[in-house]
């Protein structure tokens, strides 16, 4: 016999009733993963899109004009007029060295990603799995030098790249960001979550070295954020000026340095520059069509863990 306190119960388990409780349940609940969004949220995510792509958009309608009509009004155009090839082909053959600012910034992008990417797992794995004297200080010693200026550096990096003998190599470029704090920092904070102290126990118990342990077992387990890492190492690295432009010069620049001097001249020709910019941009967008979805994942994975 079915005491009287089950018969709700049953009544919101079964039949019509379970179903209207489960429609109210799934209107009331707040956040949920069932919830779809409304019109609101399609509105603020189209004007949040819209204010993303202007500036790159305005680049494109200046790059596609020329200086007399960009001197007349400072929007010349909403619709991309015809002159884009020609101004990129006047940057490219210009007296500015642009392919070899472009080449430059590629090679330098590239090897201090994959730097980054390996010295910070490195340091991250020990960090994060390996128990050593003064871990903790050390830790902290890194993340500290965070909060110094870049530019508190300068002088005495200068100098010893002087002395080396690398000023105006790209050399000077590449060897000071082969390894980042930030990227320590995050490989720590990511393994430290995502990687087990089992695991790491269960290959040392099975005798695999500490070489083997990282690479079959820290390596798979950090490509996520190593990934996302080496996006936002590549892309810091690309749009990186200020040490460039204390250390190289005009004959052996990078991109940035080549869209500053594309206006360093008596007149200006913002048609030109916007083309410089553009060249600039494009290897970034490529990157992102090209690696987008892992470094959404790689983000929302990371939000999850936080």
């Amino acid at each position: 016999m079915t005491s009287p306190t089950s018969l709700p119960v049953i009544a919101q388990t079964s039949g019509k009733a379970a179903a209207e409780w489960q429609r109210k349940r799934r209107r009331v609940s707040v956040g949920g993963t069932q919830r779809r969004p409304g019109w609101v949220t399609y509105l603020l995510l189209s004007l949040v899109i819209l204010i993303s792509i202007f500036p790159l958009y305005y680049v494109v309608l200046l790059a596609s004009s020329d200086q007399v009509t960009i001197s007349r009004s400072i929007i010349p155009s909403w619709i991309p007029q015809g002159n884009f090839f020609e101004n990129i082909d006047k940057v490219f053959n210009g007296a500015i060295p642009v392919l070899k600012g472009f080449t430059n910034s590629l090679i330098i992008a590239v090897i201090q990603s994959v730097s980054v990417v390996i010295f910070s797992t490195l340091a991250g794995y020990s960090f994060a799995k390996l128990s050593f004297r003064g871990r903790g200080p050390l830790l902290v010693f890194v993340i500290a030098t965070m909060a110094v200026p870049v530019q508190l550096g300068v002088v005495p990096l200068f100098i010893v790249m002087s002395q080396l003998g690398w000023s105006g190599k790209i050399i000077a470029v590449i060897v000071p960001g082969l390894v980042t704090a930030f990227g320590v920092f995050w490989m720590t904070q990511y393994l430290e979550n995502a990687l087990p102290y089992e695991l790491v126990e269960a290959a040392r118990v099975d005798g695999a070295s500490m070489i083997r342990t990282f690479w079959h077992v820290a390596v798979p387990a950090a490509r996520p954020a190593a990934a996302m890492l080496a996006l936002f190492t590549f892309i810091g690295s690309w749009v990186n000026y200020f040490w460039p432009f204390i250390i190289l010069n005009q004959q052996n620049p990078t991109l940035p340095m080549v869209t500053k001097l594309l206006q360093s001249g008596y007149h200006t020709d913002y048609s030109l520059i916007m083309a410089g910019v553009a060249i600039s941009t494009a290897p970034l967008l490529v990157l992102f069509f090209l690696a987008g979805r892992q470094l959404v994942a790689g983000i929302m994975q990371g939000a999850v863990k936080g």
